[in-house]
């Protein structure tokens, strides 16, 4: 299963906020057993996102979409999605009964703030989202994700997207799986073992350095039986202090 992550908001491209979205989504995914193709991130532009998304979701088997929901005027996404499958924004009832009582929750728990801020929300552009799409409710916050075609929309506050995307966490998946050992060895000093193994073994070598003098060996395939045998391989060549 190949996989592309779309990161969305101009806080991000500016520095201003860490993508550990796309980070967390690549590991999850990969630990799943699927490919992650491509990782991308685009301001908050309609038109950029509903292309992208439009391309990416003939080219892939699931686009994962993060940022941009919700009922800021800099919240294009759900817009975006819908000009992309050429529908419209619609409420479900469902969703808007959530976002309801999210915000009822959110006054009993917060009245002096409440009270100091005049809190006055539009609900229905919070529980708005492409017509067609399937609803994922957000346990963490206010704003819902959803599931249109094989296009995954989760906001972008990172304690609400892993609870948005564990609610559907079992549809991706895949065959691929891996082997990591580290070394203390130069990475020069490792062409020799991997160009060898990739020559003996139908796998992919990763060689990444490390932050704690250890440098990072990766290998991966599609048979579980062909990447041990790889790595056991690669433990009579190069020196191992740990792996996983």
């Amino acid at each position: 299963m190949e996989v592309a992550i779309l990161t969305v908001g101009d806080e991000v491209l500016a520095g201003d906020t860490e993508n550990t979205n796309a980070t967390w989504l690549a590991g999850r995914l990969t630990d799943a057993g699927a490919t992650v193709a491509r990782i991308l991130t685009v301001p908050d532009d309609r038109e950029l996102v509903a292309e992208t998304v439009r391309e990416w979701a003939d080219a892939f088997d699931a686009v994962v979409v993060t940022g941009g929901l919700g009922g800021t005027h800099d919240d294009v996404t759900a817009d975006a999605i819908a000009d992309a499958f050429d529908s419209e924004l619609v409420v479900d009832e469902t969703v808007r009964e959530d976002v309801i009582a999210t915000v009822a929750a959110y006054r009993d728990e917060n009245p002096e703030t409440v009270e100091a801020h005049e809190l006055d929300l539009d609900v229905d552009a919070w529980a708005a989202l492409p017509e067609g799409g399937r609803p994922v409710l957000n346990p963490e916050g206010l704003c819902p994700g959803c599931v249109l075609g094989n296009v995954y929309a989760f906001p972008g506050v990172p304690t609400e997207m892993r609870a948005l995307f564990e609610a559907v966490a079992d549809e991706f998946g895949g065959d691929v799986v891996s082997a990591t050992l580290y070394t203390p060895q130069p990475e020069a000093s490792l062409l020799g073992a991997i160009a060898g193994v990739r020559d003996r073994f139908d796998v992919a070598v990763g060689s990444y350095p490390a932050t704690d003098e250890r440098n990072r060996l990766k290998v991966s395939g599609s048979d579980s039986e062909t990447v041990e045998s790889a790595a056991a391989w690669l433990r009579e060549r190069v020196e191992v202090v740990a792996e996983k």
